[in-house]
Order: structure tokens, then sequence, then C-alpha cells
């Protein structure tokens, strides 16, 4: 349990609090955390908005949260950062539920005949949303409706949100799913057994280029190469139209010792350790938003959506 900023803070930083839109949350929320215990709130939003630097949701609730509170005074600031933290998430859950909605009809036109065989990376369930959360709410959309064969998830290196927490949800809703290593994914592709890849998004480039948890780029490349149909699903906050290119997104590193401890090895060795690479926007089938999808992927159909 969080119950100061400095501890939500660690909690965002280690991973123990994760995922685009929930990071989103809980920069809203840690806002009104910090109204309410009389810190200085300005200070804690700039330490929030700083924890991750790729995630673009996570300063897009700090800030709704902060503008909530200096627009209400001292006095009204607690409340009202609390009711704007309130309102993002009741918004990110009707998302979620659009989101899927949209996915679902996507992939009908995607894939004929259903029965869908679908490969996942990260986590993207409802672990990381108010609501079902974004590729994986796709994915319980049609496996409510049976037109869910299989479920690839990716164990995702190097700290396995896919098999920690993906296959968790999987298994909880009752998905066929099936776990792979990530170098696996290859001869998945070659033997036919995938339909689509889903994934999600932590921040989307205003020309569409999608960074994402690392070992999206090399399913993308895979999934063209096969002829598959790539698809990313984000909420619209995902997407920084600030940021215009992919190479202008900060992709953060991670501590080298996430890999090396993972299993032995030698004293000092170095390594390399992307949280997220960056997907271009001609490798992406389709973009999945609440306000519908685009594709092709266009930086003026991207803007449109985001009603830019």
């Amino acid at each position: 349990m969080c119950t100061d900023v400095q501890a939500l803070v660690a909690a965002i930083r280690s991973l123990a609090v994760r995922g685009a839109p929930l990071l989103g949350l809980a920069g809203a929320y840690g806002v009104a955390l910090a109204a309410a215990r009389g810190y200085d709130v300005e200070e804690a939003a700039e330490l929030l908005a700083r924890a991750r630097p790729t995630a673009v949701n996570l300063e897009y609730g700090v800030r709704r949260a902060a503008a909530a509170y200096r627009e209400a005074g001292v006095e009204q600031g607690p409340a009202a950062a609390l009711a704007e933290a309130r309102a993002l998430h009741a918004e990110d859950a009707a998302a979620s539920t659009s989101m899927a909605g949209h996915g679902a009809r996507l992939l009908a036109e995607l894939v004929p005949g259903g029965g869908y065989r679908i490969l996942t990376h990260c986590n993207t369930g409802a672990l990381v949303s108010g609501g079902e959360g974004t590729a994986l709410a796709v994915v319980q959309a049609v496996h409510r409706t049976g037109e869910l064969r299989r479920l690839w998830v990716d164990e995702t290196r190097p700290l396995l949100q896919g098999a920690r927490l993906t296959a968790y949800e999987a298994a909880r809703a009752e998905m066929p799913y099936t776990l792979l290593a990530d170098n696996a994914a290859g001869s998945l592709f070659a033997a036919g057994e995938v339909d689509a890849v889903l994934v999600g998004a932590d921040r989307i480039a205003a020309d569409g280029s999608t960074a994402n948890k690392v070992g999206s780029y090399p399913l993308a490349v895979l999934a063209r190469h096969h002829g598959i149909p790539f698809v990313v699903v984000a909420p619209v906050t995902t997407v920084d139209l600030a940021t215009p290119d992919g190479a202008s997104i900060e992709v953060e590193q991670r501590a080298g010792s996430e890999v090396t401890d993972l299993a032995p090895s030698p004293l000092g060795a170095q390594a390399y350790n992307p949280a997220f690479d960056v997907t271009p926007p001609d490798l992406i089938t389709a973009i999945v938003t609440e306000n519908g999808v685009v594709s092709p992927v266009t930086a003026e159909a991207l803007a449109a959506v985001c009603g830019a």
C-alpha cells in the first residue's frame, strides 16, 4: 500500500505499478494523495511525472489532477484533485470497453472466419487499466463470443510480465492460452499458427510510431514478413502529438541487473536493458482507440481520431 508520494514513486519505478493507462490513474491519484497529505502539490506532481519517462499517460494523469487542484484553490484543491482522478478512472474504464468493441470488429474484418489465434506481448489487461485493459480487452471480447481459438502469450523478458500477469489473467478468464519464450515467436509465425498480433502502447508519436515493451518491434517485423496483421490497442491519452516521430521518443533504460540476475551471469557482466522499443507506423496494420480505428496509420488520421 502506498501511503505517501515517495512510496508511490518507488512503486512506479520498480514496476510494481505499471501499464500505460494505470500509470495515468496512479499519477492522478498520486496528486490527490499529495494534496490530502498536505504536501507541496507542485513538487509532488513533478516527482510523479518524472518517475518513468516513456509512458505519456503518467504525465497526463498528473497534469490533469494538478490542474484541477490549482483551479479549485488550496481549501477545495484536495477534493477537486480526487474528483478529477476518479473521473479519469471512469473515462479509462469506458475507453477500455470501446476499444474492445472496435478491436473485435476489426479482427472480424482482418481475419474472416473467426477462430482467432492471437499473439500478445507484455501485459495489457485489467491489471493495467480502470477497465479490462487495452489489447487484452479485445482478446476478452472475442473470447466471450467463442471466437478465441488460442492466445499465445510471450513471457516478456526480462521481468516476465506475460508469464506472471497475462497468463494469470488468461487463466482467470478461462481463455485457451499457451505461454512461450519470446524468441519462440518466430517459429509460431513460420508454422502458420498466428492470425494476428495485438499489443498495447506506452507512447504513440504524432506519426504513429509506437513505443511498447521491448520485443514488440521484432514481432512487427515478423508479422510483416508473414503477412499477419499487427495491431496496437491504446487510448487516445497514449497518443502524444507533441512528439513528432519515433526517434523523438525517450526510451527508458532499466538497470542491467534485471537481465544479469535473471540467471547467473559472470561477475561484472554488462547488460543492455531498454524497457521499450519503437515500431514505425509502416509496420502497424492499425491503431485501435476508443474513438475508432486508424488504418492505414498516418499522422493525419491519428490526429483526427484524437480530435486535433
